[in-house]
């Protein structure tokens, strides 16, 4: 799959910064990157990409021209026929969560448009973007840290990257859940209070993933109860759950 990035800082999609699963996949040529500094788009000769609101107020916005020379670049260069679709970091998009992720790891990558200053004219956002994306609740300084918080969800999940295929099957929010809290060694670290679960010792795969499973309902349903309910309403949760969470509210 393929990802192009438009921005104004390549330098932080270097190689060098990228480490661990991330960086295999990048090697093995599973997930391609390649990127298209937007200054070199510009046609002055201050490589100017932005200009002051009509308006008035504070800040700047990035310019249509540079930005649609940079995208009929990367058109050409993905080849005639591909719609890859153009993805906008933005604070009023999409929130990014595993269902987004599995959707773009699932698909052949997009074009990611990394904004900075106070935003992009709009008119460049009506005619090309297909998809807006938030990481979240606030406001960074650039579509770049969204871009590569994507870029590295995605790439786990492609097949043979992690060491473990089961790996990423795991992991919270795969089951409509947090995970559960897991332990390697020492045994014992201090008193009783520093010992691994005794279900972990045990040996008895069924007995560890009940443990396991009811790690994480407790988790969930006390850090993020929204998501009990959605996994209710799916029909993700067995009566042996339901039981469970039950007797934790009988608990509290």
């Amino acid at each position: 799959m393929r990802f192009d990035v438009i921005t104004l800082f390549p330098e932080l999609f270097a190689p060098h910064f990228v480490r661990g699963v991330t960086r295999r996949a990048y090697e093995s040529g599973q997930v391609q990157v390649p990127l298209w500094p937007l200054r070199e788009f510009a046609d002055d000769n201050y490589r100017r990409v932005d200009d002051r609101p009509y308006g008035g107020g504070p800040g700047m916005v990035m310019l249509v021209e540079p930005l649609e020379r940079a995208l009929a670049a990367i058109r050409a260069a993905r080849g005639a026929g591909d719609a890859a679709p153009l993805v906008h970091f933005t604070p009023t998009g999409e929130r990014i969560d595993q269902r987004v992720v599995r959707r773009f790891a699932a698909s052949s990558g997009a074009i990611l448009l990394c904004g900075r200053y106070e935003g992009i004219d709009q008119r460049f956002i009506d005619r090309h973007v297909d998809c807006e994306l938030s990481l979240g609740d606030f406001v960074l300084s650039g579509g770049e840290l969204p871009a590569l918080a994507l870029l590295d969800a995605v790439a786990r999940l492609q097949e043979g990257v992690l060491g473990d295929a089961q790996s990423h099957a795991q992991d919270s929010f795969e089951q409509g859940l947090l995970d559960c809290p897991h332990y390697s060694r020492p045994e014992r670290l201090g008193g009783e209070a520093g010992a691994v679960p005794a279900p972990l010792l045990s040996g008895h795969h069924a007995e560890i993933a009940r443990w396991r499973r009811e790690q994480s309902l407790a988790l969930t349903a006390r850090r993020r109860p929204d998501l009990i309910d959605a996994a209710r309403a799916a029909g993700r949760l067995t009566a042996a759950d339901e039981k469970f969470l039950s007797g934790l509210m009988l608990e509290s």
